[in-house]
């Protein structure tokens, strides 16, 4: 029996909770895959300077550094779906503060600056919550496919379908793209809103413990110790850390080397981050056959090592035809990466936990992001557009080499209990591999 469309997308057995997070999930990211391509368009509008367009991005990921901590300790003790709902209402009034600067005319580069850290800020804390929302929706062995199909929803509608509706937009009125988004992250505050309470699983009191509830610094505490103990998940947070340095430096000023080195256009640059997500789209379909028959440790491998030759691929050329083919290999391995590592991190972290080790993640994440938009805003006003793609080139094949063989261990680890107790079973219906994988 061929299954349907529907089931191929949101399988049955994941349950009708599933369905409502997808949804909340490729339509949110709909808003924000139009801004992707409309807020570095708006300032670049505004400015010439390759520092201030990096800081656009880099402001809107600094909260993750100055609250991704507490955020993760708020989301594990609190309703997480009415915490993913309250933080994106915030996103979106943001938003219509920006599109009345816009609309009255009003608007300069500072108040874009100001208005991405704040809306960056809303972000921290709906993306602490809603990362922990799957874990608790659908069983340890479906993780691997649920992670797909969040991030076939990022791919379609964050880079595939966004970008150039957000450029076309743009290129029609400078608001018109932002009040779009703010429909978006209003649909998706309602579908969220149709998922069954999720109250957070709370760890049975051990004899003699007569602490009060803990407080966002205990809370904290405990997340970074759980986290200096176990070495699979920190070694896989400080991979993603210094590998988001590498990449971030080029793609900070991305839209001044599509649209000024290579002559793209904005409607080019919006149709160059596309190549991307069909890339990535396709290997959507790929993925359970690659979970089923590779190791998790030689995928990983080989994403990180095509990583480290398209930075290569892109300081070399000066064709926009390589270079679209260049971002249909990153959109390729990139989704696998980040199935991968998330299903992995999912899988080791407990349940009470995840809140915490996700936003500890995500600061490696957006940490990367901040440094490596900063340094390649300065490395491009110094050296011209293609020097950041020369430095990530560097760091990334030195990461690389310096962190082959803990690729490895982190493949080999299997989930414990939180409290060092012994090894979690493997899941049936994993295909033979270890839980991990």
């Amino acid at each position: 029996m061929v299954p349907t469309l529907g089931e191929l997308i949101a399988p049955r057995r994941l349950g009708r909770d599933f369905r409502w997070l997808l949804a909340a999930t490729w339509t949110s990211n709909l808003g924000d895959g139009i801004a992707l391509a409309a807020a570095p368009l708006l300032i670049a509008s505004m400015t010439s300077s390759p520092i201030l367009v990096a800081a656009g991005a880099m402001l809107q990921y600094l909260p993750w550094l100055l609250f991704g901590l507490i955020a993760g300790a708020v989301a594990d003790h609190h309703d997480r779906r009415r915490l993913v709902m309250l933080a994106n209402s915030l996103r979106a009034v943001v938003v219509v503060g920006l599109i009345a600067f816009l609309v009255t005319g009003t608007a300069s580069v500072w108040i874009v600056l100001v208005v991405s850290f704040l809306y960056g800020t809303a972000e921290v804390f709906a993306d602490s919550a809603g990362s922990t929302l799957l874990p608790m929706i659908v069983r340890p062995a479906d993780l691997g496919i649920g992670n797909a199909r969040m991030q076939a929803g990022f791919l379609v509608a964050n880079q595939l379908a966004g970008p150039p509706l957000g450029a076309f937009l743009f290129a029609v009125g400078s608001f018109w793209p932002f009040l779009l988004q703010v429909l978006c992250v209003g649909l998706a505050v309602l579908q969220i809103s149709r998922i069954a309470q999720t109250p957070v699983p709370r760890r049975p009191e051990r004899e003699g413990d007569t602490r009060r509830r803990a407080t966002t610094l205990r809370a904290i505490g405990e997340g970074l110790r759980w986290l200096r103990h176990n070495a699979p998940v920190r070694t896989l947070i400080v991979i993603i850390l210094v590998f988001n340095v590498t990449w971030a430096a080029p793609w900070g000023v991305l839209v001044l080397y599509a649209t000024d080195y290579l002559g793209m256009g904005p409607v080019g640059y919006g149709a160059l981050t596309t190549a991307s997500a069909i890339g990535g789209f396709i290997a959507v379909f790929g993925f359970g056959w690659l979970e089923r028959h590779v190791s998790f440790a030689a995928l990983m491998r080989v994403c990180l090592s095509l990583e480290v030759l398209m930075h290569l691929g892109f300081a070399l050329t000066t064709s926009p035809v390589v270079a679209f083919l260049l971002m249909f290999g990153f959109g390729l391995y990139a989704f696998v990466w980040a199935t991968i590592s998330t299903t992995v991190r999912q899988r080791l972290v407990p349940i009470e936990l995840q809140g915490r080790i996700a936003s500890v993640n995500m600061i490696g994440v957006f940490g990367g992001l901040v440094v490596g938009q900063f340094l390649g805003g300065v490395i491009a006003q110094l050296w011209g557009p293609t020097a950041p793609w020369w430095f990530a080139f560097g760091g990334s094949a030195l990461t690389l080499v310096l962190v082959w063989r803990s690729i490895a261990h982190i493949a080999a680890a299997k989930p414990v209990l939180d409290d060092g107790a012994d090894e979690i079973a493997e899941e049936p219906g994993t295909g033979g591999l270890p839980l991990i994988d």
